[in-house]
C-alpha cells in the first residue's frame, strides 16, 4: 500500500509541475531564475555521468590508470573542448572507451 501511495504522490507532483506551465501561460520567471535554469542541463548531465566514471562498480572509488570509464570520460571532455562537435565527442569517447577496455582485457567474451 505504501508503494502505491508513493507512486500516486509522484504522479501528482509531476502532473502539477507540468500542467502549471499550460494552466498559467503568462507565467514568466525573473531574470535571475532564467539565468540559473540555463545551467540545469549541464548540472544534471554531470550528476548522472561523473559517479559512473569515478565509481564504475558502484561500490568503491576507482581513481587509477586502469579505469576505462574515467580515462574515456576525460578523453571525451578533451575532445569536446577542442572540437565543440557533439558527434565527434560521442564517437571519440566511445572509441577510446572500447579501445581501453580491449587493451586492459576487460571486454566480455
Amino acid at each position: 500500500m505504501d508503494i502505491w501511495l508513493l507512486i500516486l504522490g509522484m504522479l501528482a507532483i509531476t502532473f502539477i509541475t507540468r500542467y502549471s506551465l499550460f494552466a498559467f501561460p503568462d507565467l514568466r520567471f525573473p531574470p535571475l531564475i532564467r539565468q540559473g535554469l540555463h545551467y540545469v542541463p549541464t548540472a544534471v548531465l554531470t550528476a548522472i555521468v561523473v559517479p559512473g566514471m569515478l565509481m564504475p562498480d558502484g561500490q568503491s572509488w576507482a581513481l587509477n590508470w586502469n579505469n576505462a570509464y574515467l580515462l574515456a570520460g576525460l578523453a571525451a571532455i578533451a575532445i569536446a573542448a577542442l572540437t565543440r562537435h557533439l558527434l565527434a565527442t560521442i564517437g571519440g569517447g566511445l572509441l577510446v572507451f572500447f579501445l581501453l577496455r580491449w587493451a586492459f582485457g576487460q571486454l566480455p567474451i
